[in-house]
This record gives C-alpha cells, sequence and structure tokens, in this order.
C-alpha cells in the first residue's frame, strides 16, 4: 500500500509518498512559490538504501493545479519516479490546520468537507483557503482515488473545557465556538509517539512538554498522550512571538490600533499576522530566525530583543504548563527553529534550575541528524525530536479508509 501525503504551506506544499509496508518515504518533494514568477519543486526518490536521484525543475506554476500535475508526472518519471501508474497510489492525505468543532478526527474529503475548509479560513486565514484550493487541485488530478483531511486542531479535541474557553460571554461559544482550538497537532502527536519510544515508557504516564518553533510557534502539554493545554488559541496568531506573527496581546491594544491608524478590519489582521512577530519587532530584519540570530550576534540591539522576548515566553510557558500537568518528564524542541537553533534552545534552558531542567551545551551545539537528548546528566529529559508530519498524515489516512 502506498500513501500520498501532502503538507500545503502559503505558496508551496511538500508531499511524501510512503511504502505503508515498512513506513518509508520512498519519494518526496517540496514545490515553491506557487502563483509567482521563478517557482520551482524539488522531487527526490530513493532508488534504494543508499542511493536516490534528485531534481529541480524551474517552471513557472500559475495555479495549484499546475503544481500537482507536475508533481504526479515526477512521480511517474521513468528515470526519477517512484511508480509506474497512478494506481499504485492507494490514498492521498491532505494536512488542514482549522477544523473547529465541526472536525475532530481525519474525515474523507468530498465537495462538502471541501467547502467547510474553506469557510472556516477565518479561523485560520494563512492556511485554511490555500488548502481548500490544494485539496481541489488534487482532487483534479488523482480523480477517484480517495482522499482524507487531517486536522492539526484535532490532536488538542482533549484539551478541557475549562481551559479552551476564553472569558467572555458563554454565548459566543454556543453561537459562534469562539474558544481555543489549537494547532501544530499533527507534529505533537508525532513527537510525543516519539517521546515515548525513545525512553522506553508507556505514554500513560508520561508527562512532555513539546516546544514546536518554526515561522510559527506553540508549546503543548501533553499528558497521558493528551493534549491538555497549548498556546495557540482561536487563531494560530495566538501565543507566542512567531515569524510575522504577534502572538498574544491585549485586546484593549487591538482597538486602540485601529483607532489610532485609521485600520479596517482586514488591516488590523494582516498588521497582526503577517508584519508584526521577528519582521516587526526587529524593525523590518527579517522574520527567519536564521537571520535574526545573525544580526543579534553581529550587536543589533532589536534581533537581540527579539531572541529575549521568545525565549521568555517560552520559558513561561514551561513554567505553567509544568503547573498544569502537576510535573515534567520530557522538554522537547521540533520545528525548523526548536531543531537547529542551538541559540534559541539554550536562551530558553537557561535558569530553570528550579524544575531540574539543564542543558548541557556541548550536546547543544552539535549538528547532529535524528533525535537526541541535550540535557545534563540528572536533569529531566531534555530533547530534539525532528517531526515528521507526512508520517501522521499517511497513518491517519490508512487508518480511517482500511481500519485494522
Amino acid at each position: 500500500m502506498r500513501i500520498l501525503s501532502i503538507n500545503t504551506g502559503g505558496s508551496s506544499f511538500k508531499y511524501q509518498l510512503f511504502d505503508m509496508e515498512t513506513e518509508t518515504a520512498i519519494a518526496g518533494g517540496n514545490c515553491e512559490r506557487i502563483g509567482e514568477e521563478g517557482s520551482f519543486i524539488t522531487h527526490v526518490c530513493k532508488k534504494s538504501d543508499s542511493t536516490e536521484s534528485r531534481l529541480v525543475v524551474h517552471q513557472y506554476f500559475k495555479t495549484h493545479d499546475d503544481a500537482f500535475a507536475k508533481m504526479l508526472e515526477l512521480l511517474l518519471d521513468q528515470q526519477h519516479g517512484a511508480i509506474r501508474d497512478v494506481s499504485e497510489i492507494s490514498a492521498v492525505g491532505h494536512r488542514v490546520v482549522q477544523g473547529a468543532n465541526i472536525y475532530s478526527a481525519p474525515t474523507l474529503v468530498n465537495d462538502e468537507v471541501v467547502l467547510n475548509i474553506e469557510k472556516l479560513s477565518s479561523l485560520a486565514p494563512i492556511h485554511n483557503a490555500v488548502c481548500a484550493t490544494a485539496i481541489r487541485a488534487c482532487m483534479g488530478v488523482f480523480k477517484a482515488i480517495p482522499e482524507v483531511a487531517v486536522f492539526d486542531s484535532q490532536f488538542h479535541a482533549t484539551i478541557p473545557d475549562y481551559a479552551y474557553l476564553y472569558g467572555l460571554p458563554y454565548e459566543y461559544y454556543e453561537r459562534y465556538g469562539v474558544r481555543k482550538y489549537g494547532f501544530h497537532g499533527i507534529s505533537n502527536k508525532y513527537v510525543n509517539q516519539q517521546c515515548c519510544e525513545l525512553v522506553g515508557k508507556d505514554q500513560a504516564t508520561l508527562r512532555v512538554i513539546c516546544c514546536h518553533l518554526g515561522n510559527g510557534c506553540s508549546v503543548t502539554a501533553i499528558s497521558g498522550g493528551k493534549s491538555i493545554d497549548t498556546s495557540m488559541g482561536f487563531t494560530p496568531a495566538d501565543g507566542l512571538l512567531m515569524g510575522t506573527r504577534c502572538g498574544s496581546i491585549d485586546p484593549g491594544c487591538a482597538g486602540y490600533l485601529m483607532q489610532k491608524e485609521g485600520l479596517s478590519y482586514e488591516q488590523l489582521d494582516e498588521l497582526l499576522s503577517k508584519k508584526s512577530g521577528y519582521l516587526g519587532v526587529s524593525g523590518g530584519c527579517s522574520s527567519d530566525s536564521r537571520k535574526v540570530v545573525a544580526a543579534a550576534e553581529a550587536g543589533d540591539r532589536l534581533a537581540a530583543l527579539v531572541l529575549r522576548m521568545q525565549s521568555y515566553q517560552v520559558k513561561k510557558y514551561i513554567g505553567g504548563y509544568t503547573a498544569a500537568m502537576n510535573g515534567l518528564d520530557m522538554l522537547v524542541f521540533t520545528g525548523g527553529i526548536g531543531e537547529n537553533s542551538h541559540v534559541t534552545r539554550e536562551l530558553v534552558c537557561a535558569d530553570l534550575d528550579f524544575f531540574s531542567l539543564w542543558l548541557d551545551k556541548d550536546l547543544n551545539r552539535q549538528h547532529a541528524m535524528g533525535s537526541r537528548c541535550v540535557s545534563k546528566k540528572g536533569s529531566k529529559d531534555i530533547w530534539i525530536i525532528p517531526t515528521n508530519e507526512e508520517l501522521v498524515i499517511a497513518r491517519e489516512t490508512k487508518q480511517l479508509l482500511w481500519p485494522q
């Protein structure tokens, strides 16, 4: 059985084709800058355990339809492909950020489901609309092959009401579903499963705090295999300082800025979601953490402030979630920044002695592949675990269509 996993971004998508007998990715790639000049697709196919072919195709993809058609062409390519016929793909699974209170489990895709995903765009404006577009394009390319939507928000369906509700009139929850939903759930699920395997413990007894730090950032408390709280809220803009998102702010601040700057709701949303975060606080330096770190090391005051702000916020969530779970067994870093920025990890883990968390700076600064423990002897476990959302999507797709 072979399942294709699709992970759609704003103007890009990643894909992996899995042989589900071994859960091995036999092909995959990344299509970037869809709808822009200079778009391209990077395609990799594993020929054996030790060899692979890599191909970069520079082509203008005007729409997602063009991009998915090229992806299928590459998967079928005699030299660089992994299949001979499209029928060898049993199913396609899609990552969808927001399912809200409509979808709390993987769901077989049809026109109604895609329409609902699109309608939820106001709760995930950067993600859901483009995901609906991508799914429609994929359905057009793969025709009769079943497709499944796997929702980031579904992992957080276990958060109790006292943690997901806001201090607003209860009728707004009943009428509009205004509550914390949480995101990065697919990543959280993979990381938690890896935690259990790495330390040889049953998830029922494990208390994990997962710091998913990338262009989007979140911290999640996982107790007994279930999410009990997370930093992202009603939308992915809540919680931590991120690449271009402001994170949590006083709601009065939003109204004040609308009045002072004469902003419409749409302009305010763009300010908070696309012009803030690293980009805004650094004075326009960059939304890329690598550039912000480099600027900070070169003496840029605002870039250094960005790093201090975010690490301080993460530290507060670690303390709060340790209290909420009545203890902590593992602190985990994942995501592009969490996995690759030793500077960020050092800043977050500094002065956490009260929680018996001591980072080994030598281990932390080593450039190594795969999961690894970076805590000192005697410390609670601190791990770096590369996430694999595409594998979880494939597993969830298989479980829904062919339950064991």
